[in-house]
C-alpha cells in the first residue's frame, strides 16, 4: 500500500497543483457572467486523463513497446506550454480585469493553459496508471486483501495530491494576491526545470544531443533530485501561507458596524485556518515524499551468521538451534578461501529446509525473513518454504545433508564445491 501511494502521489503533484493555480488565476465572473473557454481547462484535464489510460492500454498490450516516440513531441510541448503560462500567470490580473473588453485574450491564455495541462497530465500520468498493471501479481488470485491494499494506496495517493491542491486554493481568498502569483509562478518554474530535464535526459537517450561538463553534471543533478524538486513545487505555498496567516492577525476586530465586525471575525478565521491546513498539508506531502519512500526503498539486511560445530569436515547444528521455525544464517570459509552462506529453516511437518544463501537466478543476494516469509533480497520474491531445499526457480541452492540424532550434519566438501556461487 505505501509503495503504490508513494508511486502515485508525485505523479500527481504536478498536474493537481497546475490546475488549481490557473483555476484561481485565471478564474472570473459568476454564474453566466463567464467566458465560454472557462472549461478548457477542465477538458484539459480529462484529454490528459483519457489519453494516459488508453497509452497505458497500448503498453500493457505490447502495440506500443517504445515510450521515446511519443514522449519526445509531448515533452516538447510542455517546456513550451511552460514558458507560455509564466508569461500568462505574469499578466493574469489584466486578463481577468478586462475580460469583457478583451475576451479574445483570456480564450487564447485559456486554450494554452488547456494544452499545458493535457500535456502535463498525459506525461505524468503514464508511470502513475501503469501501477494498476501491478494490482495483481502473477500466480495470485484477483481479489486479495494485498490488491486491496494496493488499490487503496493508489486512490489515496491520487486523493492526496487533489485534496493538497484544493487545500491550498483555500488560500485565495485569504492571502494577497500577490503571494499566491508568486508560488503560482514558482512553481511553475520547478516544473519547468523538470520537464527540461526530462526532455534533455530522453534526447542524449535517444542519442540526438550530447552534453559534457557542466551541462552533463547540472542534467545528472536536476534527474538525481526530480523528488526534490516535486517537494520543493509544494513547499514553494509557503509563501502564501505566511500571508494568509499574517493577514488573519491583522485584520481589525473593530468595525462600522456589527455586520462589519462580523465579516472581520468570520475572515480573520478563514485566514488563519486556510494557512494552517496549508501548512498541514505541506507537512504531510514532504514527509510522504522522504519518509514515505525513504521506507519503500529501503535494502533489508541480512540477519548475522549463527554459530555451530565444526570438526574433521563434518558442520554440526543441534536442532534446538534451528527449530523454532525461522531463517536461521550460517557462514562457511571453504577451502579456495570463499566466504560461504547457507540457510536453514524449520518446515511445517517437522522437516528441514537446508540449502545455500543462494540461488540460481540471482546469485548470492541471500534471502532475509519479514512478517514470517522467506524473501529473495534482490528479486523480493516470495518463497514457499516448503519448497526450501528443491532445485528451481529462486529457490536457495540444495546440497546433501543428513538430519537424524538430534542434529544436521553437512559435509564440508560438499559446500566446497558449490563455492563458485559466491564468487563475484
Amino acid at each position: 500500500m505505501l509503495e503504490e501511494f508513494v508511486g502515485v502521489l508525485p505523479g500527481m503533484v504536478a498536474p493537481a497543483l497546475l490546475v488549481m493555480t490557473l483555476s484561481v488565476l485565471l478564474g472570473v465572473g459568476e454564474g453566466r457572467d463567464r467566458p465560454v473557454s472557462r472549461q478548457w481547462r477542465l477538458y484539459g484535464l480529462l484529454v490528459g486523463i483519457g489519453a494516459a489510460l488508453i497509452f497505458t492500454v497500448l503498453r500493457v498490450l505490447v502495440i506500443v513497446d517504445r515510450r521515446s516516440g511519443v514522449n519526445l513531441p509531448v515533452l516538447i510541448g510542455c517546456v513550451v506550454c511552460d514558458v507560455l503560462i509564466l508569461a500568462i500567470m505574469a499578466c493574469s490580473k489584466r486578463l481577468v480585469g478586462d475580460w469583457h473588453e478583451h475576451p479574445i485574450r483570456l480564450h487564447v491564455a485559456n486554450a494554452i493553459s488547456a494544452i499545458g495541462i493535457a500535456l502535463t497530465t498525459f506525461f505524468a500520468s503514464q508511470d502513475v496508471f501503469m501501477q494498476l498493471t501491478s494490482f495483481v501479481e502473477t500466480g495470485e488470485s484477483p481479489f486479495t486483501s494485498k490488491m486491496l491494499l494496493r488499490a487503496l494506496g493508489f486512490a489515496l495517493g491520487i486523493a492526496a495530491a487533489v485534496v493538497t491542491a484544493a487545500i491550498f486554493r483555500t488560500m485565495r481568498t485569504t492571502a494577497v494576491r500577490g503571494s499566491f502569483l508568486a508560488a503560482s509562478m514558482l512553481m511553475l518554474l520547478v516544473l519547468l526545470v523538470r520537464h527540461v530535464t526530462q526532455l534533455c535526459s530522453l534526447l542524449m537517450s535517444m542519442m540526438f544531443v550530447e552534453f559534457d561538463g557542466t551541462a552533463f553534471n547540472v542534467l545528472i543533478l536536476a534527474a538525481n533530485n526530480d523528488m526534490k524538486l516535486v517537494i520543493a513545487s509544494v513547499l514553494v505555498f509557503i509563501i502564501p501561507v505566511i500571508a494568509s496567516i499574517v493577514a488573519g492577525f491583522r485584520t481589525p476586530l473593530a468595525g462600522a458596524n456589527d455586520a462589519v465586525v462580523r465579516e472581520h471575525k468570520a475572515f480573520r478565521r478563514r485566514a488563519k485556518a486556510a494557512g494552517a491546513w496549508s501548512l498541514i498539508a505541506m507537512i504531510v506531502v514532504t514527509f510522504a515524499l522522504t519518509a514515505g519512500v525513504a521506507k519503500v526503498h529501503e535494502q533489508p539486511t541480512l540477519s548475522p551468521p549463527e554459530g555451530y560445530s565444526q570438526h574433521n569436515g563434518i558442520a554440526t547444528i543441534a536442532f534446538n538451534k534451528v527449530d523454532d521455525g525461522h531463517l536461521h544464517r550460517f557462514q562457511y570459509k571453504a577451502k579456495d578461501g570463499t566466504v560461504m552462506r547457507f540457510i536453514i529453516i524449520k518446515k511445517n511437518g517437522g522437516s528441514f529446509g537446508v540449502g545455500l544463501d543462494a540461488c540460481m537466478t540471482c546469485g548470492d543476494a541471500g534471502y532475509y525473513e519479514k512478517d514470517g516469509k522467506i524473501i529473495c533480497k534482490r528479486c523480493e520474491v516470495e518463497m514457499n518454504v516448503a519448497t526450501i531445499g528443491f532445485k528451481g526457480g529462486c529457490n536457495p541452492i540444495p546440497f546433501p545433508y543428513e538430519a537424524s540424532h538430534g542434529k544436521i550434519t553437512i559435509h564440508t566438501s560438499d559446500l566446497d564445491a558449490l563455492s563458485s556461487h559466491f564468487k563475484e
